[in-house]
């Protein structure tokens, strides 16, 4: 007697596992809940614990990935799940942040600046999840919403660090907002850092340099972070305009020949 031919419900069922990956959704979670702790913070006149909250947020967002990877839990629902929690940590609350630190004594100007990062973020995850499989994993196409962030968190950090005024720094802080939020929907190019293994085998010397950074990094977090990302943010334009030099001397050499 043969088997009964198993129904398009049961069938339905095997395809369609039910439940989410723990692991790696804890992860995203508690760096959603670091931008939600962030935009409290500022809330409340905190702002220092606002950066604090970004820069946990960040590091958190770069380990949910690194730990699905690994353990081999990726998911279309934790793609979707860290895209959502990216706009709240590296879109929203950034933006709120440096507004109620410093631009809301601007009126229209100070929230148009703070809506176009907004919007900046949520274009540039949006242009990120649609191009996410044929990308090249070398590149971002645009600044990164988590560098963004950070820059505007560093910023924000070294200002209260020095004690000084948000009043007397609301107009560069305004600029600042407005061409990060440009930078993240420009077609600039930045490195992805994706290609480096930390399961490769590096120099004895590497590791003595990374030594030294963390020493320095300990002097003075504000400034280090402040310059670090800083020169991230400019690397990409320097890097789009040597690529496009090299473009345009290539095809000179084949118009000559």
């Amino acid at each position: 007697m043969s088997e009964p031919e198993p129904s398009e419900q049961d069938c339905d069922k095997k395809a369609r596992p039910r439940g989410i990956y723990l692991l790696p959704n804890l992860f995203t979670t508690a760096a959603l809940f670091g931008g939600f702790f962030a935009i409290l913070s500022a809330i409340n006149g905190r702002y220092e614990a606002a950066v604090l909250a970004i820069f946990v947020a960040m590091l958190l967002d770069g380990l949910d990935g690194r730990v699905a990877r690994l353990t081999n839990t990726q998911s279309a629902f934790g793609a979707e799940y860290d895209s959502l929690s990216d706009m709240v940590a590296f879109g929203l609350a950034p933006s709120l942040v440096i507004y109620l630190w410093a631009l809301q004594g601007l009126g229209k100007i100070g929230w148009l600046a703070a809506f176009v990062y907004t919007a900046g973020a949520a274009l540039r995850l949006a242009r990120f999840n649609t191009q996410i499989k044929m990308a090249d994993k070398r590149w971002f196409q645009g600044l990164p919403s988590p560098a963004a962030a950070a820059m505007l968190a560093a910023t924000l950090w070294m200002a209260v660090d020095r004690d000084l005024g948000a009043d007397g720094l609301a107009w560069p802080a305004a600029l600042l907002t407005l061409l990060l939020g440009l930078l993240m929907v420009s077609n600039i190019r930045y490195h992805s850092f994706k290609e480096f293994d930390p399961r490769d085998r590096i120099p004895f010397v590497a590791l003595v340099v990374i030594m030294l950074g963390f020493a320095v990094f300990v002097l003075h977090p504000p400034t280090i972070l402040f310059v670090g990302f800083l020169l991230y943010v400019c690397s990409g334009p320097v890097l789009t305009l040597m690529q496009l030099k090299e473009r345009r001397a290539v095809r000179k050499k084949e118009s000559v020949t």
